[in-house]
């Protein structure tokens, strides 16, 4: 495993997946700024690695995460603290603008900012008994690290509301029945799980699931007719490359393609 920055969070290199770790177990890995850092850095790097197709963020141990670190949070307040509030969007952003497919584990707690954290990703594998929720609220704030934001984009604006203001956990089985999260499993299980369904998105073409990633992303921010432009344009860059004749081809073939991202 390699770490990164200040060694808060580390990239476990896999043939074509790639595993981002937020790497404080013993602070059930609690995000300080370094922390949110040192993950930017990690995703920074796995964006620009041509071998890695997919990505999953793990957390290093038994947690996900519980969370913003308690007493960042309570010194940020300070006017002299020098706690930079942009790190944490900046984090959220590269997650959501890496080109490859990124799927998080979340096992045992991903409370608040933990919550946060996996919104900006494209696949979610929940623990059955997961401490999962916005609870701002109830600490005399709300959600505002993109919670009021992404949430409602996921599963409605009725359904966000009912998460951001009650400020309670999210049951897991409610959680994958509002579609927020793609699968359930026994907590002990959550990364080897999650690695596999990384491993499954690994078996298609990379410049189609980057592209196709590009173009779902941009559903929801575009007008129908601008979106279904920019949808052809994309289409058409891949139909001069090798891994598009080479899908048809082993279609045709019958045999397994041998995608190399040319």
């Amino acid at each position: 495993m390699e770490s990164v920055g200040t060694g808060l969070a580390a990239i476990d290199w896999n043939d074509r997946r790639a595993d981002v770790y937020l790497s404080r177990p013993e602070k059930r890995n609690a995000m300080t700024v370094d922390l949110m850092r040192d993950l930017t850095e990690a995703f920074e790097r796995v964006d620009a690695d041509e071998e890695a197709w997919a990505v999953t963020l793990l957390g290093e141990g038994s947690v996900f995460s519980a969370g913003m670190d308690l007493a960042m949070m309570r010194d940020r307040v300070e006017p002299d603290s020098g706690i930079d509030r942009d790190v944490f969007p900046t984090l959220l952003e590269t997650i959501e603008e890496t080109r490859q497919p990124v799927v998080a584990g979340i096992k045992r707690a991903a409370p608040a900012g933990a919550f946060e954290l996996t919104l900006p990703c494209d696949f979610r594998i929940l623990g059955r008994d997961a401490k999962y929720g916005l609870l701002e609220v109830t600490l005399g704030t709300f959600p505002h690290g993109g919670g009021t934001q992404r949430l409602p984009r996921l599963i409605g604006l009725s359904k966000a509301k009912e998460i951001v203001l009650t400020g309670e956990f999210v049951d897991p089985k409610e959680a994958a029945r509002m579609g927020l999260v793609h699968e359930l499993c026994e907590d002990e299980a959550v990364d080897e799980r999650t690695k596999a369904f990384a491993d499954r998105l690994c078996e298609n073409a990379p410049l189609g699931l980057e592209s196709g990633k590009r173009a779902l992303n941009a559903a929801l921010e575009t007008p129908l007719e601008q979106g279904l432009r920019f949808e052809r344009a994309l289409g058409r860059e891949l139909d001069d490359t090798d891994d598009y004749r080479e899908g048809f081809e082993a279609r045709l073939e019958e045999r397994e393609p041998q995608f190399r991202r040319e």
